[in-house]
């Protein structure tokens, strides 16, 4: 039921030394009693090589809601905190992720399999969500409000929504579940994680790192499974009662889903859906400039980002001018193992 991923000696938080030897797989308090009744395990592949790397459990059903009982029981301790409190958690994983950075990076690219140096670039991204909410945390601000009656103030203020889920994609394994588990702590909610099935080591990772930085274990949960139990899992996650706010990316399709399921609760939704980016080029274009900026909106990720160019209009004036340059540029490029030098393009 583990996994290793070798971690370097690090200092952190005002010099203190810790010695993380390794990232292991370690059940969610409050899924380790459903744990240790399954055997269940999938395997995680490096779509660098088809080799496996590491095997975590395929949780279904039960295990969503057992998740979500926790994060429920978590919610009243977590939410009592103050912003200051929170925010102190949320500043010390950011530290955490940033002093294990390499090491991070490098799981991301053996689970997703971009290269080593868009790797480090999303841990930089991933983290920063947790320093940004930890200081936007703290201004929540209310309003005061201008009353009709000489006896009467009015004002609101702003409050947790209470256990939220999160479904997040493979392309960025990392700042997928950041960008949405940050906000969400920041205001005091807490929430059960599903990541994408192919890429789910990130998530732990970021669950232990979490623990390290000292938020309770009941105020995250991190589900795992494969496509079959992914269906399962999100269909708990609609359809719960106790689940007030779900965020999910990914496909359109996939996202109508999810808001059909969520109408019998009448859930909040956060939902980012696919992408239909085309780029036009104009024939007063600067081609170069052009080329260089349809290279980056392609390739980048290996074309497997919302934003990423799907479609090209160049004008018929400068059509092969532009074609010339952008095929020069793609020569360039090395198709590879995201660990090895000089790779710009992972499988």
């Amino acid at each position: 039921m583990a996994f290793r991923i070798p971690m370097a000696t690090k200092r952190y938080a005002g010099g203190i030394r810790r010695k993380i030897s390794s990232i292991a797989y370690r059940a969610p308090r409050g899924l380790e009693v459903t744990l240790s009744l399954r055997d269940e395990q999938m395997p995680v592949i490096d779509p660098g090589n088809l080799k496996q790397i590491a095997s975590v459990p395929v949780h279904n059903r039960e295990d969503a809601h057992k998740a979500v009982q926790t994060c429920e029981r978590g919610l009243e301790e977590w939410s009592l905190k103050t912003a200051k409190e929170r925010g102190e958690v949320l500043e010390r994983i950011y530290e955490l992720m940033l002093f294990h950075k390499e090491d991070l990076a490098h799981l991301i690219t053996v689970e997703c399999g971009k290269p080593l140096s868009e790797a480090l670039g999303e841990v930089d991204y991933a983290a920063s969500f947790f320093k940004w909410f930890a200081a936007e945390g703290r201004r929540t601000y209310g309003n005061t409000i201008p009353s009709n009656h000489p006896s009467k103030r009015l004002m609101t203020i702003k409050q947790p929504v209470g256990v939220c889920a999160a479904i997040t994609p493979w392309n960025f394994p990392s700042a997928m579940i950041t960008r949405k588990l940050a906000p969400a702590l920041a205001a005091g909610c807490t929430m059960v994680v599903k990541p994408a099935e192919d890429t789910p080591l990130s998530a732990i990772a970021i669950y232990n790192l979490a623990l390290e930085a000292g938020l309770p274990s009941n105020a995250m949960q991190v589900v795992t499974s494969d496509r079959k139990g992914s269906i399962q899992i999100g269909e708990a996650l609609c359809e719960s009662q106790v689940v007030r706010k779900l965020s999910f990316t990914g496909s359109t399709a996939v996202g109508k889903i999810l808001a059909k399921q969520s109408a019998s609760t009448v859930k909040r939704l956060s939902l980012e859906l696919g992408g239909n980016a085309p780029l036009i080029v104009f024939p007063d274009a600067d081609i170069n400039a052009a080329a260089d900026g349809a290279l980056a909106s392609k390739f980048r990720n290996s074309g497997q980002t919302c934003v990423c160019t799907n479609r090209m209009y160049v004008h018929e004036k400068v059509h092969d001018a532009f074609v010339e340059a952008l095929a020069k540029r793609v020569n360039k490029l090395v198709v590879g193992h995201g660990l090895d030098a000089g790779v710009t393009q992972g499988p």
